[in-house]
């Protein structure tokens, strides 16, 4: 059961803080629609976060989602760097948006086979939320990366920036062997292949260079609970209204 609830934290602290990091462009976006955009695909990775840690609180004993989601130091969480980050700039947060968007929807679409069926199930239910969020993506790659040539270049430049950042989403837990071999789930390598066989043409179509996977050193270490220094001070900040009224009943 370790070995689950491992895969479960790691997917749902993902989602979680991706979610967060997405809704900071809530009022920023340089449209109307891509504001609210950006805003409905926040929401819908923070509810995919708080149903994963129902999850583990009815089925594992874990503590109630909320609790799960403000309380726990940042060392306790299983995101991996690459959600992290805070983005000052548009491109690196589509690029973020491509990347990360295709590896989750991935993941799912291999959870639907898994022998876990609450992560079964999860994964069926909010397929076409995921379909729309890499249609999105793949929109605005392609759109910005055959646009100017200053929004090719700021696009190949996020690209560079992002990919081993995207790598370490495919860090393997302490328990890989163990979900592969009950068929929860076949593993981070397979999930990998099947990304870098699935962006590789989108990229090239948007006339983006993908950088060589066997040349670039992965950002291992989220999955291990060692994070960036960007993890803490998000983390006060999604906290602070709790903070304010820590015996509040909401």
């Amino acid at each position: 059961m370790d070995a689950i609830k491992d895969l479960i934290f790691s997917v749902a602290d993902d989602a979680l803080i991706m979610g967060h990091r997405n809704s900071e462009w809530t009022g920023l976006g340089p449209t109307l629609e891509e504001d609210i955009a950006f805003s409905s695909m926040s929401q819908d990775k923070i509810g995919h976060a708080n149903t994963l840690y129902q999850i583990l609180n009815t089925e594992f004993g874990e503590l109630d989602p909320d609790t799960l989601a403000f309380k726990r130091a940042a060392k306790d969480f299983r995101c991996c760097h690459f959600v992290e980050l805070p983005t000052q700039d548009y491109a690196f947060a589509l690029m973020r948006h491509f990347l990360f968007d295709h590896a989750e929807g991935l993941r799912y679409d291999l959870l639907r086979d898994s022998s876990y069926g609450s992560l079964a199930d999860l994964a069926r239910k909010i397929h076409g939320e995921l379909k729309y969020h890499t249609l999105h993506a793949d929109t605005w790659a392609k759109h910005l990366g055959k646009g100017t040539e200053e929004s090719a270049t700021r696009m190949q430049t996020a690209l560079n920036e992002s990919f081993p950042l995207a790598l370490g989403i495919f860090e393997p837990g302490d328990f890989e062997g163990e979900l592969m071999d009950t068929a929860v789930f076949v593993g981070e390598e397979v999930l990998k292949d099947s990304w870098l066989a699935t962006i590789q043409p989108i990229l090239e179509g948007a006339g983006l260079k993908m950088p060589d996977s066997n040349k670039v050193t992965p950002a291992f270490g989220g999955r291990k609970g060692h994070h960036t220094e960007h993890l803490e001070p998000l983390l006060k900040e999604m906290r602070e209204v709790l903070s304010s009224e820590p015996d509040a009943e909401w």
